[in-house]
């Protein structure tokens, strides 16, 4: 039986959750997510938590059973606070400008690179570190894969550290050429 799956998840007084025959819907002051959910878990909501359990005892159900816990418990978190991450570039030359609803990088590459931020996600640059990029959302995996997208752009080199990186990540450097002795 699952560690995660075992705890229910706490419902604040300003989330609505509603369940389905195979859906839960639920709905805060940022906005509203949707999960459909396989019958091998049973969802419950009783006065203000909401209980996942699983039907049977295969491992298949009991996969699903934590799953869908922390699925429904990052909706709730989405829709009252929301998930933000942090991306930093670090290099000479590279930055990045934002136009209309996409990002322009300047990544030393012979030509600019657009990206286009997906609709459910907003990136922002911050106004005092110009090579900050805000991904913010209420979807927690829409947030991490813009963000993982971003960063794919230009992944940070070993030796000099250049490239886009998430804020507080440690990039490992290797030593350059050694002079022959």
């Amino acid at each position: 039986m699952s560690r995660i799956g075992k705890l229910p998840v706490i419902i604040p007084s300003n989330v609505e959750v509603s369940i389905t025959e195979n859906t839960v819907l639920v709905k805060g002051p940022k906005g509203e997510l949707q999960i459909e959910y396989k019958p091998l878990v049973k969802i419950t909501l009783t006065d203000n938590e909401v209980q996942v359990n699983p039907v049977n005892e295969t491992k298949e159900a009991r996969s699903m059973h934590g799953l869908y816990r922390s699925l429904i418990s990052n909706m709730v978190t989405g829709v009252t606070n929301g998930y933000e991450k942090r991306l930093e570039i670090q290099g000479v030359g590279y930055r990045v400008k934002k136009t209309g609803t996409n990002l322009e990088f300047s990544l030393g590459f012979s030509h600019p690179v657009k990206y286009t931020v997906k609709e459910t996600v907003s990136a922002e640059i911050d106004k005092e570190k110009n090579n900050i990029i805000i991904v913010s959302g209420i979807d927690k995996q829409h947030v991490g894969q813009v963000a993982a997208e971003i960063r794919s752009l230009k992944k940070p080199e070993p030796y000099k550290g250049k490239g886009i990186r998430y804020v507080g990540e440690r990039i490992i450097r290797k030593a350059g050429k050694q002079a022959a002795k």
